[in-house]
């Protein structure tokens, strides 16, 4: 799992901060089978943009990152949010280490190598304790890599920067979001952001397509890719391909 969950399942939200792809796999998978759904991040710069677009409910969060150091990280999600539960994981057992994490406002601590269940147990307890364990919400918000796009209020922002959208373009957006990774042929998009009986023809398709790119894409690495003779796609930048 790299980079979004973004079915509309209205569970708390776990933001998972960790630069090893096979943890974040892992853990995406625990928090998930817990009821709960994760959203990962594979550095602090993101962990900070998805965590201003999907509000979580609970953090887990490595103490060693390969860009802010897991401590700057903590510290700005506790100023955005004082009382949001942080579990931090880390390598090192020092005592100093933990006192310096539990100082600077993480709930509770959990050092490498550690077992799903506990970190399940913990999380579990932080949530009981905020008193969100049961929470459900209407969650409408969509995050793929640095780009999140918020059903409810219509707002798409890229790394932290504001989108502006047609209605067609953000309603095309979010099905693409609702389908990352998988491949949209020209009448399905067709029928889901027109309607089944529109016979839009030519190059409407492409047009807001391209419109799209032209917004969503420039000046960074595209995630918004034609796939020659079968439609269209969208993944995170960092898939590389």
């Amino acid at each position: 799992m790299s980079g979004i969950s973004a079915s509309r399942t209205g569970r708390v939200r776990v933001l998972i901060v960790d630069d090893e792809p096979a943890l974040i796999d892992v853990l995406s998978v625990a928090v998930a089978e817990a009821g709960w759904r994760p959203y990962p991040a594979a550095d602090g710069r993101s962990a900070l943009r998805i965590a201003r677009g999907c509000a979580p409910h609970a953090v887990v969060l490595d103490g060693m990152l390969p860009d802010l150091d897991g401590i700057q990280v903590l510290r700005r999600l506790r100023y955005e949010n004082p009382k949001l539960p942080v579990l931090m994981l880390t390598a090192r057992d020092a005592l100093e280490y933990r006192i310096d994490g539990l100082h600077n406002g993480a709930d509770d601590y959990v050092t490498k190598p550690f077992s799903l269940e506990e970190v399940v147990l913990r999380l579990r307890g932080l949530l009981r304790r905020a008193g969100t364990e049961g929470t459900r919400t209407d969650d409408s918000v969509r995050v793929l890599g640095d780009l999140v796009l918020t059903e409810e209020t219509r707002e798409v922002h890229r790394a932290g920067r504001a989108i502006r959208l047609t209605a067609r373009e953000f309603d095309l957006l979010s099905l693409l979001l609702n389908h990352p990774r998988q491949v949209l042929g020209k009448s399905r998009i067709l029928d889901h952001v027109w309607n089944s009986s529109f016979d839009g023809g030519g190059n409407l398709v492409e047009v807001y397509i391209s419109s799209l790119r032209r917004k969503i894409d420039r000046g960074r690495a595209p995630m918004i890719h034609t796939v020659r003779g079968m439609g269209y796609t969208i993944r995170p930048a960092e898939d590389g391909r």
